[in-house]
Order: structure tokens, then sequence, then C-alpha cells
């Protein structure tokens, strides 16, 4: 997720994280394979960001390419920038969601080395943003700019935060512009790493049972938001460039296509498994209901995948080779 993941979401539970922010999030994980992506083998080895939005829709893409294409999968748990390095030693074949959060590596493997190739895009738009939840924002309803943000700094206090108001973070592994706009907008602020999406999670849903005051960077798609009012606070609006030096960021986040990214060499090796990865295009809503199967309701990727799959066959048949 760029969360600039993406400049949005894209989970690792804390025990994933224990072992390293290459962890699956959303109290879910999928099972991950080491080793080549054995492209020439007929397996295809997709790429897991650590949200589960990626996760589902790894999922999905997984059983599809089992149960029609007959094709053996792997899945790695990878950070966005470390998967386009796999792309380009063949380590893995697809990367599924990319927020645009690896600028400088799409540029070096897509246009220069020709070693990973543009998949397309996914059909979902991710946005990040600072958040309040409603009830703070009917409180005070000019929270929701961050010009009024120094004005109620203290209602955001916390030990982490010490004398500056909390900005709550999920992975520290995810490339956002938080740390810069706070220092550029003048604002008493700090941010504040939950460890993972899965923990911040956690203590958002803690905070909003307790109607507890807190901001959080946060995104959409995210299944979490059919459970929880949360309000955007307004950010200098975001214009094309405004991003490019990351020191230098004064504005918000885009609103993001989400897209997909295919080793160069897997897509001349498996053309039938790569035409479908190509094709695989869903809505925000769609992942929503396959990532809150997995996360809310505690279902495994692969039977998430398989309810979903079997609820929509018409979408499922026009993402097949022909």
């Amino acid at each position: 997720m760029k969360m600039n993941r993406k400049n949005v979401l894209r989970v690792t539970t804390a025990a994933a994280v224990a072992l390293g922010i290459t962890g699956l999030s959303a109290c879910g994980a999928a099972k991950t394979n080491s080793g080549g992506s054995g492209s020439g083998s007929g397996t295809v080895t997709l790429s897991v960001q650590s949200w589960v939005g990626a996760e589902a829709d790894v999922a999905v893409a997984k059983y599809v390419l089992e149960h029609d294409l007959n094709t053996k999968v792997k899945t790695t748990q990878l950070d966005e920038g470390v998967s386009f390095d796999a792309l380009n030693t063949g380590k893995a074949d697809a990367i599924m969601e990319d927020w645009g959060g690896s600028p400088k590596k799409v540029s070096l493997y897509v246009d220069d080395k020709k070693t990973v190739v543009k998949g397309g895009d996914l059909g979902v738009t991710g946005h990040i943003g600072w958040f309040v939840p409603k009830y703070l924002a009917d409180k005070h309803p000019d929270i929701t700019n961050y010009k009024n943000l120094n004005k109620y700094a203290s209602l955001f206090k916390t030990a982490e935060s010490g004398s500056k108001g909390q900005l709550l973070e999920g992975s520290p592994s995810y490339t956002t512009n938080d740390k810069a706009l706070i220092k550029n907008l003048k604002l008493n602020y700090k941010t504040v790493f939950a460890g993972s999406e899965a923990a911040q999670i956690t203590q958002l849903k803690e905070d909003y049972k307790a109607k507890k005051p807190f901001l959080t960077y946060w995104y959409t798609p995210q299944w979490l938001n059919s459970q929880m009012d949360l309000v955007e606070v307004k950010l200098p609006p975001y214009t094309k460039g405004c991003d490019s030096d990351a020191q230098k960021v004064a504005c918000g986040y885009a609103q993001t296509p989400l897209q997909k990214y295919l080793s160069a060499d897997f897509v001349k090796k498996n053309k039938k498994a790569a035409t479908f990865l190509k094709n695989f295009k869903w809505t925000n809503d769609d992942q929503n209901e396959v990532a809150a199967m997995i996360a809310a309701q505690k279902m495994s990727p692969d039977k998430a995948a398989e309810k979903w799959v079997k609820a929509h066959q018409d979408v499922v048949k026009a993402w097949l080779p022909k």
C-alpha cells in the first residue's frame, strides 16, 4: 500500500512482525514458499505484500490458477520494493497490487532493464489519508482541517508521542509522506508505528469502542471501514508532482489506480498464466469482501477465495485466456 505504500492500506500479525517486516498481515497468513519462481516448470510465484487487500488479490488469483488453469502456485511474502527486485531476478513472477511506492525501481526494471513488464490495472483505486473518528469530528467540526490540528494536539498525546499529538501509523515498512508532512505543515505531531496493519487495526478498534480521540494514517480499500465511521482530515490538495521530493512534501495523497507487474521472463514462458494475471481485474468492493472473510471472519485465504470465486463465476470467466 504507496503508502507513498502507494503515494493507501495495502497486514502482519504480531507474531509475523517478530519474524521480520515481510510477514503477512490481517490475522490470516498465506502459506509461504521460498525458492525460485519455477516459471519454466509451470509454477507461478506470486508476491504478497503485508496488507490484507494484497493477500485477497493473491488468494483469488492463486485459486483460479490452480483450479482453472491447472497451474501450481507458490506465494512469497515480500515488501513492496523487494518485490520488484524479486521480479527482476526471477524469484517471483508477479506483483498483484502496487501502490506506486517504488517509482525508482519501476523505472529501473521496467523502463531501463526491461526485466519487468506492466501487468495492467487491478481495477482497485487506493487512497491514503489522515482520519479521525466521526464522533470526534461531530464534537469538533473544525478538526477535519489540517490547519486546526495543532489546536487539538493535546487530545492525541500518548506515552509514545510525548508532548506532541500522535499520528498512528501501521507498518514501518510502508512508504509514507507523514513525517515530511508534519514537518512542512508545522504540525505539533509525531508518527507512532503500531508495527503492522493488524496491530494498527487492534488499536483502532479498541479506541473506537471506547470512543477515544485518535488520528490515524489510513486508507481505502479497507474492510474495516464498513465497521468504523471515520472522517478524513483535509490536507493540502494533491497535484501531480507535489510528492516528487520526499523531503519537501506538503500535499495530501493521490487517488491511485493500483497496478500489477510481471516478470518479463515469466510472460514469455507461461503465456496462459500471464494472460490470466493481466486480465485479473476486480473492484474495491470485491477486494474488501475477500479481505473481510480473511481478517474478520478468520477464514483461510484459500477458503475465502473459493467462496468468492464460486459466487462470481461470470467475473472469473472473463479473466481466463481464450
